[in-house]
């Protein structure tokens, strides 16, 4: 029998970025809060702390910040007649644990959401008719607009101190000639901070891609470019470029996180409790399964505890909140074959692709400096901004150049040809590593009926529990988009005069490899919408099943975005919170109806 604490108001899973941010809101709501978070308590001090957090081996290499596999684990597969198998190393993508989250190791690139990615089958089918959606993709609208939620995002960069130079503002354009985006929806104000200051490589590939005619711009970052404080008091500094972001805690306090930008506030909240090493094992339903009375985690001690609780949030990881509704019965969990349920559906990834260019040696890239979000892109193939109707795909990519610092271990790279170690490898690196950039074509993944997720019925965790198994691969479209968004980025390198340009899209046939990284951007599995039949909560995050259960994250994606999903993810936490304050609290029930 679980031990049993005292009822809270709203118990929080996960300490990321939504949690944090249903936290605050909650408890200024007037909320008694509690929050669980699986791993160990982070802080800039000290696992943030210089010099030793710039040690590759121990972040990035043995995984310090990530989750620990020993314990729980994902099951993967290409479809459903093969057996999934257990995942023992991190590679293709590096769910985060401990406070903060993925919010502590996330490189810090800041978009909001294309507008028309909000409403992805409803565009299509109005712009190019309903039989240009292929077969088995099963894309579908957010159930809320950019006008709904631009005051969110707004506010989320503001919390963030995001620098960047915007197009307009209240409709007035003034970032024409000076950086700004010319594809980027409308703002109700400009960003808290100027944009950072282009590295080399950044200013040969804006000079590249306007003089093959595309629009470059100054990527949104989370990285400061001078020093800020946000609205809840908490203090950033200035980033120096160190090029430590993605994979470590900034020890310069520059890069927002959950720890730097809400934490400070929280701590100071008598009405919030944050316990750390707090595993999650289920939400606990009433005898008609209609409301949630708790959750029931592991301690550090090993012990089960029954937290009580009027509101659960779900806000960990994407596939962890997903998990966690099918360990619990929440939703009805999705079955491919009748294409019937919603806890599981439109599991969607990311569609990358990456071109080296490798140049004479009097051009010098100085890749020892970067940050994770600073750099510039183009939005010419992005979302729908160019015509799809006689590519036959759907979805769009930006292209990027975000020197991010390379790596002494990892981020060496070499031309086509160069053997993997020895010698000859050494004099490679030596030879081309201040004189190459990287770029990437950061595309859509779109959702279909064959990529989902699911219990396994074969492997259980440390707590004897199902593993989530993972049922993915590449499909059709993307494998044409890959082509395409490859070829329109390769005239950019080729504009450089280069030596040497290396990389390749998708080919026909070729599967999901777990084994090399792309990205984090998991996305669906517990979608939002606006049909109780194809989406597992409401516009609000509101399950439609469980009213006092919501679920924010990339889990409620319908499919993935062309743009990182971290923007997107804040403004729709701080939407679902203010609805919750304004609605729910005054009148507890479903703010939906099916």
């Amino acid at each position: 029998m679980a031990n049993a604490m005292k009822k809270v108001d709203a118990v929080i899973v996960g300490f990321g970025w939504a949690g944090a941010i249903m936290a605050k809101e909650l408890t200024e709501a007037g909320l008694n809060v509690v929050a669980l978070e699986r791993g160990p308590h982070r802080d800039t001090y000290p696992d943030g702390a210089y010099p030793q957090v710039i040690d590759e081996l121990t972040y990035n290499i043995r995984r310090k910040l990530f989750q620990d596999l020993s314990k729980s684990t994902v099951t993967i597969r290409h479809n459903s007649g093969q057996t999934a198998q257990p995942y023992r190393q991190l590679a293709a993508f590096l769910p985060g644990t401990g406070t903060g989250g993925a919010g502590l190791h996330w490189s810090g690139v800041h978009f909001r959401i294309d507008p028309m990615e909000l409403r992805m089958r409803s565009h299509y089918e109005e712009r190019y008719g309903k039989k240009f959606i292929p077969e088995g993709m099963t894309i579908q609208d957010f159930g809320v607009t950019y006008d709904e939620l631009e005051p969110y995002f707004d506010k989320a960069e503001k919390v963030f101190g995001t620098s960047g130079t915007a197009w307009s503002v209240k409709g007035k354009v003034v970032g024409k000639g000076k950086g700004g985006n010319p594809f980027a929806p409308d703002r109700s104000s400009d960003f808290p901070l100027p944009a950072q200051k282009r590295t080399f490589s950044a200013q040969m590939f804006a000079q590249a891609a306007e003089s093959v005619g595309y629009h470059p711009y100054d990527l949104p970052s989370a990285n400061t470019s001078g020093p800020y404080t946000n609205p809840y008091g908490a203090q950033m500094g200035p980033c120096n470029f160190c090029g430590y972001c993605s994979g470590y805690a900034c020890y310069m306090y520059s890069k927002a996180s959950p720890n730097v930008n809400i934490w400070p506030a929280l701590r100071q909240e008598p009405k919030f409790e944050l316990r750390a090493n707090s595993y999650v094992l289920r939400v606990n339903l009433s005898d008609d399964k209609k409301r949630a009375t708790g959750v029931t985690y592991v301690d550090a001690q090993g012990r089960q505890i029954e937290q009580p609780a009027d509101i659960v949030i779900l806000a960990a990881f994407q596939f962890h909140n997903v998990h966690l509704m099918l360990l619990s019965g929440i939703g009805k969990p999705y079955d491919p074959v009748t294409n019937e349920g919603v806890v599981g559906r439109n599991f969607a990834y990311q569609n990358i692709s990456t071109i080296k260019a490798f140049f004479d040696k009097d051009v010098h890239t100085n890749p020892f400096i970067g940050a994770g979000g600073a750099g510039v892109g183009v939005d010419d193939f992005n979302a729908d901004n160019f015509d799809h109707g006689k590519y036959g795909f759907v979805g769009g990519s930006p292209f990027w150049v975000n020197q991010a610092g390379t790596k002494p271990i990892s981020g060496l790279p070499t031309r086509p040809g160069t053997p993997a170690w020895g010698s000859k490898w050494k004099a490679e690196v030596a030879d081309v590593y201040t004189h190459h950039l990287s770029m990437d074509a950061h595309g859509a993944h779109q959702s279909y009926r064959t990529n989902y997720l699911d219990l396994d019925p074969n492997y259980k965790d440390v707590h004897g529990q199902p593993l989530l198994r993972m049922t993915f691969d590449w499909q059709e479209n993307d494998i044409k988009m890959s082509q395409f968004m490859h070829d329109r980025m390769h005239k950019i390198a080729e504009a450089m005069n280069p030596k040497v340009i290396s990389g390749a899209p998708k080919h026909p046939g070729q599967h999901f490899d777990t084994t090399i990284y792309q990205t984090t951007h998991m996305n669906g599995g517990a979608v939002m919408g606006e049909d109780p039949k194809t989406s597992a909560v409401n516009r609000y995050l509101q399950s439609w099943d469980v009213h006092n259960v919501f679920v924010p994250g990339a889990s409620a994606f319908p499919q993935g975005l062309g743009y990182n999903p971290t923007g997107t993810v804040a403004a729709l936490t701080y939407w679902s919170a203010r609805a919750i304050r304004d609605q729910y609290l005054r009148n507890p029930g479903p703010m939906v109806q099916a």
